[in-house]
């Protein structure tokens, strides 16, 4: 291995791309998995850490700006290696010189000349400005999403949010230390949750929002429907000091007395189009039957949670995504008791600082 750190660094980073992409690992997972492993100093972990996160969020910009300048198959490790340097020149921030050459000697030494022409073409590009043939290349998503996303926000709106899911996500930590988004901290918020209420979150996992609602005294119960998954809860509320009562359960089915709880939180299973920058593999990992199939998933988990609402309580539903399917189209699908009335709703569009999510409340008279 070369002892040129930026050379180190970028094979390094060609190699989780590599796995990621060839073997379908996820990008969290495979580059951590390849660091440890490696000897590059702290900054140039970070470097790395950033380069595959970005390249794999741009992969469709990325191949868009390469493949005008190349015919014919490349290996998976070129194609990795191709991407990153597109990467570097069009999204990186990184001189061009130190993009196209450490990049060169980083790849496979019998593919070193076609990636030099290629990238050098590339940065012409970048330096002559770039055509882009649609939103959903320039920004680098899956059309499918990008129709998802002008659907329910709008076409002015939708390309600003799914640009600030292109930015790695701002770190907000609570009082108590816990890092969590602050469009999360807005669902806690809405539950309201008092001192010496009795408090369900239904799908708690991993944790953050029933140790928020524990802070203000609550007793609160945080169930989820795996043992693996109920272990992050349980870690973080002992982590944390919050009284947090959690258990394994079905939420389409939870094992609690009716109208016993006073606010029950269902921050429900969705396809995830509001938190993607959060896992940048992500995008093109969920398929386009997700909302309608995790929708339905949804109405289960809500009209077995409305039974759960004493009277003068209140039922949440948040979601973490952007879809009309599983929002309104969800909402548009519950029978709840006719003692349920409409409270707020609320669209949280992702920003420089914070996540996209959608909450709607429904108080019990």
């Amino acid at each position: 291995m070369s002892a040129d750190p930026g050379v180190q660094a970028r094979r390094t980073a060609i190699d989780a791309l590599v796995r990621i992409d060839s073997d379908g690992a996820y990008a969290n997972l495979a580059t951590n998995a390849i660091l440890d492993r490696s000897d590059l100093a702290e900054r140039d972990r970070r470097f790395v850490t950033g380069l595959v996160y970005g390249t794999e969020r741009m992969k469709r910009a990325c191949d868009h700006l390469v493949d005008r300048h190349r015919r014919g198959d490349v290996s998976a490790r070129v194609r990795a290696a191709l991407r990153l340097g597109a990467y570097q020149l069009a999204f990186g921030d990184v001189a061009a010189h130190a993009s196209v050459d450490a990049t060169v000697g980083a790849s496979p030494r019998p593919a070193r000349g076609l990636v030099n022409a290629v990238l050098r073409r590339v940065a012409t590009d970048v330096t002559n400005g770039i055509e882009w043939p649609s939103e959903g290349v320039q920004l680098s998503y899956p059309d499918w999403i990008v129709l998802e996303l002008q659907r329910f926000l709008g076409a002015e709106s939708a390309p600003v949010a799914l640009a600030a899911m292109n930015v790695p996500a701002t770190t907000h930590r609570r009082s108590d230390g816990y890092v969590q988004d602050l469009a999360s901290q807005a669902i806690v918020d809405a539950v309201g949750a008092d001192a010496g209420e009795r408090v369900l979150d239904l799908c708690a996992a991993p944790g953050g929002k029933a140790t928020g609602m524990a802070s203000s005294g609550a007793s609160v119960v945080a169930a989820d429907s795996s043992t693996s998954r109920i272990s992050l809860v349980v870690d973080n509320a002992r982590r944390l000091e919050a009284s947090v009562q959690s258990l394994v359960a079905d939420g389409t089915s939870p094992p609690f007395a009716p109208r016993t709880f006073d606010r029950v939180l269902v921050d429900a299973p969705c396809s995830g189009l509001g938190v993607l920058r959060r896992r940048p593999d992500a995008r093109w990992r969920v398929d386009a039957a997700a909302p309608e199939r995790l929708a339905r998933l949804q109405v289960r988990l809500l009209d077995a949670a409305a039974r759960l609402v004493a009277p003068g309580g209140l039922l949440v539903y948040s979601v973490c995504t952007l879809t009309v399917a599983e929002t309104d189209g969800v909402i548009a699908a519950l029978d709840l008791a006719p003692d349920f009335v409409d409270g707020d709703r609320a669209v949280l569009a992702p920003d420089e600082d914070r996540d996209g999510m959608f909450l709607a409340t429904f108080p019990r008279r």
